[in-house]
This record gives C-alpha cells, sequence and structure tokens, in this order.
C-alpha cells in the first residue's frame, strides 16, 4: 500500500510528489500524459523557466524526481476512486487497483472549447487566456475579447497595462449602456454579434469574423471558455465543490484538505486563477499536509 496516490502528473501533481519523495513517503503518481497546457509553445512567468516550452520544464521536473526511489510514475488513467482514510482504492483503464492512506487530486480542468471556427487551432497560441502569462508577446498590439461574464466588462481596465488597442466583442450578449460609456471612454471598440470563425496561419490569428459578416483586424484575442474537470473522481467521492465564474472547483480549506478527510486536491482544479506558480504552491501544500496527516 502506498502512502499517497497522486491523480495528475503535470505542475501541481510534480511538486507534491517532490516533497512527499523527500520526505520518503511511498507515491505512485497517475497520469494520462495529457496536460492543460500541452497546446502553448512556451510557459511565461514561472520564476526561473520563464519562455520555456512546458513539456520541457515537466520532463525536467519528472528526471529531478527519479533518484526518489519511493516515487513511481504510472501512465494511465484513473477510472474509479473509493474508500476512505487510511485505504483508499483506485482503478485504473487498464484493470490495475491501486491502494493508499491519501489521495491527492490534481488532474486539473479541460477547456470546453465554443463552436467557432479556428478556435482551437489558435487556442494557447494567439487565442489565449491570461495576460500575465500570454500579455507582454502581445504588447503594445491589437487586441480583442469575448465576452463571457460580467467580469469581462473590467479586463479593459487590467488589459490598458499592455495595449491600449482593444475590442471588445458582445458574442451576443447585452451590455448595459453604462458599461458601454465606460468603455467608450475607455478607447475600447464594441463588436455586436456572434463570433463564428478565426482566421489564421498555423495558429497564428490576423482576423476575427462575426455572424453579420465584419471582420476586424486583430493580433490576438483573449477568451474564457467554461471549464470542467477533467475526470470525475470528486463526484465518485462526494467531494464540496464551489461554482466559479467559468466552472466549479473542488472546495479545500488553507491546507489544501478536501471536505472528506484524507483527500487532498491541488493545481487548477481547486483555484479559480490558473497559473503555473499557482499550480506548484498549492501541489506543494496539498503534498506536505498530506504527509504530515500521517504523523499522527
Amino acid at each position: 500500500m502506498d502512502d499517497v496516490i497522486i491523480v495528475g502528473g503535470s505542475f501541481a501533481g510534480l511538486a507534491a510528489a517532490l516533497n512527499l519523495g523527500r520526505a520518503r513517503r511511498q507515491v505512485t503518481i497517475v497520469d494520462t500524459g495529457l496536460p492543460r497546457n500541452r497546446y502553448a509553445s512556451n510557459a511565461h512567468g514561472l520564476l526561473g523557466h520563464d519562455g520555456k516550452p512546458p513539456s520541457e520544464i515537466l520532463a525536467e521536473a519528472r528526471a529531478q524526481l527519479a533518484p526518489y526511489e519511493t516515487v513511481r510514475f504510472l501512465k494511465a488513467r484513473a477510472a474509479s476512486a473509493s474508500g476512505g482514510a487510511d485505504d483508499f482504492a483506485i482503478l485504473t483503464d487498464d484493470g490495475e487497483t491501486l491502494r493508499a492512506r491519501r489521495l491527492l487530486l490534481s488532474y486539473g480542468i479541460a477547456d470546453q472549447f465554443p463552436d467557432i471556427e479556428g478556435f482551437a487551432e489558435c487556442w494557447g497560441k494567439s487565442v489565449i487566456h491570461c495576460p500575465y502569462c500570454h500579455g507582454f508577446e502581445y504588447a503594445g498590439q491589437s487586441w480583442g475579447l469575448v465576452y463571457s461574464t460580467p467580469m469581462s466588462l473590467h479586463a479593459p481596465l487590467l488589459y490598458s497595462d499592455w495595449t491600449d488597442k482593444l475590442t471588445l466583442f458582445t458574442d451576443g450578449n447585452d451590455i448595459p449602456e453604462a458599461e458601454r460609456s465606460k468603455l467608450d471612454k475607455r478607447g475600447v471598440k464594441l463588436v455586436e454579434g456572434k463570433v463564428i470563425s478565426i482566421q489564421h496561419e498555423g495558429g497564428q490569428l490576423s482576423s476575427v469574423t462575426t455572424a453579420d459578416g465584419a471582420v476586424t483586424m486583430l493580433d490576438a484575442l483573449f477568451a474564457h471558455p467554461r471549464i470542467r474537470p477533467s475526470a470525475d473522481l470528486h463526484t465518485q467521492l462526494g467531494l464540496e465543490t464551489v461554482e466559479t465564474p467559468f466552472g466549479i472547483a473542488v472546495q479545500v480549506d488553507d491546507k489544501q484538505k478536501t471536505s472528506r478527510n484524507g483527500i487532498y486536491a491541488a493545481g487548477d482544479l481547486v483555484s479559480p486563477m490558473h497559473s503555473l506558480t499557482i499550480a506548484i504552491y498549492t501541489g506543494a501544500m496539498a503534498g506536505v499536509n498530506a504527509q504530515q496527516s500521517m504523523l499522527v
């Protein structure tokens, strides 16, 4: 029996595994090898790794875990989870049953792409969601933003540190007149109608077309598609969740502990703010607190 099974071996899961491995705890990381940021060519804002491809950072992290003999990797999908503290069970998609005293869920989220031609091809390249992650590379250029929630109306103020050339696509939503006036004063151009297609070359967009046939030239488009957890183990285990503006997150306390004893969670699965730095922090905290919970 392992001390901890970690489901999800990207940034949060590996950070947890590193701390548990250094504490000489027996750990199995179950991972599909499909991290959320596999679409991005480069990662930004991560201290010591700014500008590196995410795949390279993850490969280096896995290599650094190799000396810790108590940590093992299993490339598989965790199909089901059951049990309780000191006797959890994970069944993989190839029929293997794993047991552990603690569970740590870090399988992240999946983006639910809208039905917009070209969206998927540009995602993580020139269709992006975070100015801190990608804004510097497009500073001073023409940005677009697809309205998704009322939070979108506050984004132009945030984006102003990077560019003053911003177009807000209402995407068929009604924007109150008072908000339109504020946007106009900030120099934000409004384009009505649903976004139907993105013109691009190799993932680098050049323009956006709306249902009325209008074409807007752009360098980057910010969008916030709905998200969902990339697995359903939290549902199987009956964990409490919270609603965020873009989808649900697993509820945790300040020790990354979920609503059930012995289960911890970290990374994009628990945070409405998605960044590698936050994922690593929450993963490290989850690992440390899972280890300390076994000392009694």
